[in-house]
């Protein structure tokens, strides 16, 4: 397969994880937001990437000996921010669905995390000036910028589309006590939106430690496959540790303020009906498809790189991905059931930009491949 079209295989199985990641949070009964979210963030952000990389890096204890300690540094801290995010995502998602919260998360982080990748290039940024010339000046890119620009605003769309879907199924009598709670809802999409693109940047801050495994898997396979496909899990134990911290802080804070923390091994008497191993079930589904989403995007900026297309555009795929499925899952759990006919018009051209942009993005990469080296 080419490189090309691998990396835009392994962005789309990645997007397609995000956006069912927290499907299975339906599904638990009878435990508080904090117990869910800190089962789920053990698997994510703590087991599992740590996990992956002793498993897929080869040598990897000798890469986190020999990586550079301000790069492991930094890509921990912001981490860390993500982490507060990803908090704020999933208790954004309560307040206003799916759809109100892929659509303006994502959308903002979009920005956030690709204008970051361009600015930082391969030099830092201390020539923030240069970088944004280099990418400029690369065949394809304004079919790039122009891509990121349309898939934008089908994020844009989708939000306008969402908010039209809250007017149209909450009973007027209760749009007043909504407000309230739409607008806490977009505070904590903003914030998600924000320090979902900081973990853009724990990735780009991360880039040294994949070389060094990178240049350390030369030689080798992982279960016949060319271990150096593997290099950016090195990133992960450090970025998503960080994330977790700040999750089970939060958490751990809930836990003992509501007395909550028994119920992740005996749920609690009364409430309706539930069970303990689909609740446990459900959460480590959720954190494997978390972890899912970029083992797979790692795996799409690796071949994009093997071609010198857009990398910093990898960012945009993702969330422009992310956000088309997750408005489709929405569809499929009958979140826009009973919407009016203009909402679902404004869903239909918010999807169909989406798309446009995707492609758009995919073309100027293939221009970028095709230019000389």
């Amino acid at each position: 397969m080419h490189p090309l079209a691998a990396s835009i295989l392994f962005h789309a199985i990645g997007a397609t994880s995000a956006a069912f990641c927290y499907v299975p949070q339906r599904k638990v009964k009878n435990w508080s937001w904090q117990s869910y979210w800190l089962t789920q963030a053990s698997f994510c952000w703590l087991l599992l990437p740590i996990i992956g990389a002793f498993l897929t890096v080869p040598n990897f204890w000798s890469v986190v000996q020999a990586a550079p300690r301000d790069a492991m540094l930094r890509t921990f801290l912001l981490g860390m921010a993500y982490g507060i995010g990803g908090t704020a995502f999933g208790i954004a998602i309560r307040y206003v669905g799916f759809s109100v919260t892929y659509a303006t998360a994502i959308g903002i982080s979009t920005v956030v995390g690709t204008t970051y990748a361009i600015v930082k290039g391969d030099t830092g940024l201390v020539n923030a000036g240069a970088n944004i010339q280099a990418f400029l000046a690369k065949t394809g890119v304004a079919w790039v910028i122009i891509g990121i620009a349309v898939g934008i605003v089908g994020i844009v769309f989708c939000g306008t589309a969402g908010r039209w879907k809250e007017r149209d199924l909450t009973p007027a009598a209760g749009r007043a006590a909504g407000k309230s709670k739409a607008f806490i809802g977009l505070i904590l999409c903003v914030v998600a939106g924000v320090l979902s693109g900081v973990y853009s940047m724990a990735l780009t801050e991360g880039a040294p430690i994949a070389r060094l495994a990178e240049s350390g898997a030369v030689g080798h396979t992982v279960l016949g496959v060319d271990a150096t496909t593997f290099c950016n899990n090195a990133i992960y134990p450090f970025s998503n540790t960080g994330a977790f911290l700040t999750t089970a802080i939060y958490c751990l804070f809930l836990h003992f303020r509501h007395r909550t923390l028994g119920e992740v091994v005996a749920l609690p008497e009364g409430g309706e009906k539930a069970s303990l191993p689909v609740n446990w079930v459900m959460a480590i589904l959720t954190g494997c498809l978390w972890y899912g989403q970029f083992f797979f995007y790692g795996f799409g900026h690796f071949f994009i790189m093997k071609v010198q297309g857009f990398e910093q555009a990898c960012w945009a795929i993702h969330m422009i991905l992310s956000i088309l499925l997750g408005t489709l899952i929405g569809v499929g759990l009958k979140e826009w059931k009973g919407c009016r006919p203009r909402t679902h018009a404004m869903l239909a051209l918010a999807v169909g930009l989406l798309i446009v942009g995707k492609l758009l993005l995919d073309y100027g990469n293939y221009l970028g491949t095709l230019a000389p080296k």
